[in-house]
């Protein structure tokens, strides 16, 4: 990527970088499509979309996890009269001004926000089933990405990204939201009522509930293929399905390889994939 004057180059860099490289390389990029299902057969797959079909005889799914946030399944959730929002939907402080509010969820997101609305609400309450963790103080994000990038460019690298799952890193706001003592933790709810949520004998009085409670993996155009397991996820051997090696992934987390979700990381797995589809497209049909 071009260097650019910021230490941390903003999104507009980064989607021109990609923008650039796909017209450096003339990839036949078809946009907007929206892929509905994927059907496999013993001569390959069809894939169903909103401009018609395609058959392919390999298919790799990057979409990632951003656009399938998920929300667990908490009693009496739907009668809750307030409003409900996931973290990805969540655009800042103003539109919780003078309200109660509860923020689900023990890792950075819901920390962040916790940090973000304590100036602006009647009262925030930070709710999860877990401890927080921080890092050191001194700790930020260029220092953890530092770390994945050294672990990546080792000979062979151990993926430890697990290990920074909840470590919460202490951003300024952070640290002052928790010298005011505004990241108390509650106890997870018992159930939800139309007033807000129960907990043990206590009845949380709520405008609304912010949900930081992570993503899941976008592949519900999968469904047909009945790939999932009891994790949440297929089972997956050098990034193709164990039951149809013709379906492939990149870029969804530690399951499709270290760091994996990110740009740096990606690339490792995504290169080895594409070397090994290439071979095997050169054996006959």
């Amino acid at each position: 990527m071009p260097p650019h004057p910021d230490v941390f180059p903003p999104v507009d860099h980064v989607i021109d970088y990609l923008r650039r490289y796909e017209e450096r390389y003339d990839l036949a990029v078809e946009r907007p499509v929206t892929v509905l299902d994927v059907r496999a057969d013993a001569e390959g797959l069809t894939v169903e979309t909103d401009r018609g079909a395609v058959r392919a005889r390999f298919v790799v799914n990057a979409t990632g996890t951003w656009s399938a946030p998920f929300v667990p399944l908490v009693d009496g959730a739907p009668s809750f009269a307030g409003r409900q929002l996931h973290s990805a939907h969540y655009r800042g402080p103003q539109d919780f001004a003078g309200q109660r509010v509860a923020v689900v969820g023990g890792g950075n997101s819901g920390v962040q926000i916790t940090a973000d609305l304590v100036r602006v609400v009647e009262r925030v309450s930070l709710v999860s089933t877990r401890r927080l963790r921080f890092l050191p103080d001194d700790v930020d994000g260029r220092h953890l990405f530092d770390r994945a990038t050294a672990r990546l460019r080792q000979a062979d690298p151990v993926d430890q990204e697990a290990a920074f799952v909840g470590e919460i890193v202490a951003l300024p706001r952070v640290r002052e939201a928790r010298a005011k003592g505004a990241l108390r933790l509650r106890a997870m709810f018992d159930r939800m009522v139309p007033e807000g949520a129960v907990i043990g004998r206590d009845v949380l009085q709520l405008d609304a509930v912010i949900w930081c409670t992570g993503y899941r993996p976008a592949l519900r155009h999968l469904r047909s293929l009945r790939l999932r397991t009891s994790d949440g996820h297929p089972q997956v051997v050098a990034n193709r399905a164990v039951k149809d090696p013709r379906v492939c992934f990149v870029g969804y987390g530690d399951w499709t390889g270290p760091a994996s979700a990110t740009l740096i990381g990606v690339g490792r797995t995504a290169k080895a994939l594409a070397a090994s589809i290439a071979e095997d497209l050169c054996q006959p049909c």
